[in-house]
């Protein structure tokens, strides 16, 4: 019976129980469907979940990809980061050979990539000048040589210093500048070796030159990325959050007046750390054995103050020692005084009565000389390296090359400065406001030139900044006086708002011999300046010189923008002017 019944449908049925059938059919199929369906998305899911797993390489779930990653792959990496550099393929191949094969995009990783490329290749270069020096007969040759060294190891610092300050973070604005800073002040350090084996006999410039094509190629292709960071990104497609935090943090800072005049009673009023004086009332009787006496790394300000009088004397600010203030009774009553110079065979670099190296170095009411003479040619008074360093009512005196505004940020305020040729001069981003500038009667058939610009590299951010100054005479002066010269490819100063004197020549600016027209590449401007001097109608025209510029274009080169200034300045008390 109940066989029966089971193949009841085998035949006729009636027709409620047909449509009942056929409802409860069509329910069974939609639920079948919807169940393959499902079913084919997990076996789908799971076929790409193992096909990922072994495309990395093992087990454990794939991470999520990066946004560089995402979007290159190394050597695509590799090629935007070295497209912005002057030596695309020294830059290719030495970051190709140092990642050796692994997944590095992120274009920050490339730039650390590049700064440990380049100290890997000083290493190896500082070592050559000994060989070098080994064959060289000529006394002056070997002396420029141990500069050499030392301007290698101050160029390692730098860089090793660049990579550090990445540890901390992303990149900022001001990080970004920092590092443009510290990157060119370790390129201007091997141009600056090169520099004084110059007009030197034998071959040692030759070999010092072929030696160094790495480490300076290196340096530039770093020096480019740090500059070109943010185009990087953009053109790897890094998100938009990512570049706008890049810039956010390039803050806008308002200096306050009123913090600046209480830092400035601090200034004034300061208890010294130690004492100086020539007459045995102090703690010390030398400069050097007080400055010796700073903290290593201090990160408080060490006072130092020096009593009047001529302290005879070779001082240097050791790079280990930050921090440090010298404080005199006046810049013509507290000096420094040496007479180091190159005709007696001392390379210009070491001729220095005064060095500040050490990072944040102030001076306060002191002078610096070197009274070798115009006879003795280049004779540095001060030579400066500290970055953030700053003078304020100091006194500059010598002929040839008396300040030596090497590399760093530098501020300088109310000082004079009086020389014959090229006596101011180096590669820093450096302002002068309100200061004396005073040309003086130099040797017979010499003219006299301020400024000598020293920037090799169209991605540096340093030059020569005056404003508000005045230039004058210092006693009866008959030579032709100028603004300066170019000295290198990318030579760089602007003078803006300040009283030009009659003793300088209408033509206002003199090329490097006075004879070959200067690159196009170089930037020399006057902006807004008044005085007998400063028609600009006469002027030179060159390429590269700007009688006038903008407003905008003017404050570039104003203390915010240029050294800003508005981020450090400001803690030491120095009065000082933002903007234009």
């Amino acid at each position: 019976m109940d066989s029966i019944k089971s193949f009841k449908g085998y035949g006729k049925v009636n027709a409620i129980e047909d449509r009942d059938f056929k409802r409860n059919t069509r329910r069974r199929l939609i639920i079948i469907g919807v169940s393959a369906v499902i079913l084919l998305v997990i076996i789908i899911g799971a076929i790409i979940g193992v096909l990922a797993r072994k495309s990395d390489g093992g087990g454990g779930s794939s991470p999520t990809p990066s946004p560089s990653s995402s979007s290159s792959s190394p050597s695509t990496s590799i090629r935007a980061v070295c497209s912005v550099t002057r030596y695309p393929l020294s830059c290719s191949s030495s970051l190709a050979r140092t990642i050796n094969g692994t997944d590095v995009t992120d274009p920050e990783e490339l730039f650390k990539l590049s700064l440990k490329v380049a100290i890997d290749e000083l290493n190896r270069v500082h070592s050559i000048p000994d060989s070098v020096a080994a064959v060289a007969t000529d006394p002056m040759v070997r002396a420029a040589l141990d500069v050499c060294k030392e301007l290698f190891v101050d160029a390692i610092d730098s860089l090793n210093g660049s990579v550090s300050s990445m540890v901390s973070g992303s990149l900022t604005g001001s990080k970004i500048t920092d590092l443009r800073t510290w990157i060119s002040a370790a390129l201007t350090d091997q141009a600056t070796c090169l520099d004084g084996l110059d007009n030197t006999t034998g071959d040692a410039r030759a070999k010092m030159e072929a030696a160094m094509v790495n480490s300076t190629q290196f340096t530039s292709n770093s020096l480019a990325i740090a500059t070109k960071i943010l185009d990087i990104l953009e053109k790897l497609n890094i998100p938009l959050h990512r570049r706008r935090r890049l810039l956010s943090e390039e803050e806008d800072v308002v200096v306050s007046l009123k913090n600046q005049r209480r830092l400035l009673l601090w200034l004034e009023t300061a208890k010294p750390n130690v004492t100086v004086a020539k007459d045995g009332t102090g703690m010390f009787r030398t400069i050097q054995e007080a400055v010796d006496a700073a903290p290593v790394k201090g990160k408080n300000p060490f006072v130092i103050y020096v009593k009047e009088g001529v302290y005879t004397e070779y001082v240097i600010v050791y790079k280990n020692r930050t921090n440090v203030v010298l404080m005199g009774d006046g810049m013509y009553k507290t000096i420094i005084d040496g007479s180091k110079n190159f005709i007696d065979g001392v390379p210009t670099f070491a001729t220095a009565t005064f060095i500040a190296d050490g990072k944040m170095f102030m001076a306060k009411d002191m002078g610096f000389k070197n009274s070798a003479g115009p006879q003795k040619h280049q004779a540095v008074a001060a030579r400066v390296k500290s970055d953030r360093s700053v003078f304020l009512r100091c006194y500059f005196d010598g002929y040839q090359d008396t300040l030596y505004a090497h590399t760093g940020n530098q501020f300088y305020r109310e000082c004079d400065v009086t020389g014959t040729i090229d006596f101011i001069f180096g590669d820093a981003p450096t302002v002068f406001q309100n200061c004396k500038i005073r040309p003086r009667q130099p040797l017979a058939n010499q003219q006299n030139t301020v400024t000598a610009q020293g920037r090799i590299d169209e991605n540096e951010n340093t030059g020569i900044s005056i404003q508000g100054c005045t230039f004058s005479p210092f006693g009866n002066v008959t030579a032709p006086t100028y603004l300066g010269r170019p000295w290198k490819k990318y030579s760089t100063t602007v003078v803006m708002k300040s009283e030009i004197g009659g003793v300088v020549n209408p033509a206002g600016w003199y090329s490097w011999d006075g004879v070959t027209t200067p690159p196009d590449t170089i930037y020399y401007a006057e902006y807004k300046n008044t005085g007998p001097g400063s028609d600009v109608t006469g002027r030179v025209k060159w390429a590269g010189y700007k009688p006038a510029i903008s407003d905008e274009e003017a404050a570039r080169f104003a203390v915010e923008q240029f050294i800003q200034g508005a981020d450090w300045l400001p803690d030491t008390g120095v009065m000082f002017q933002s903007g234009l």
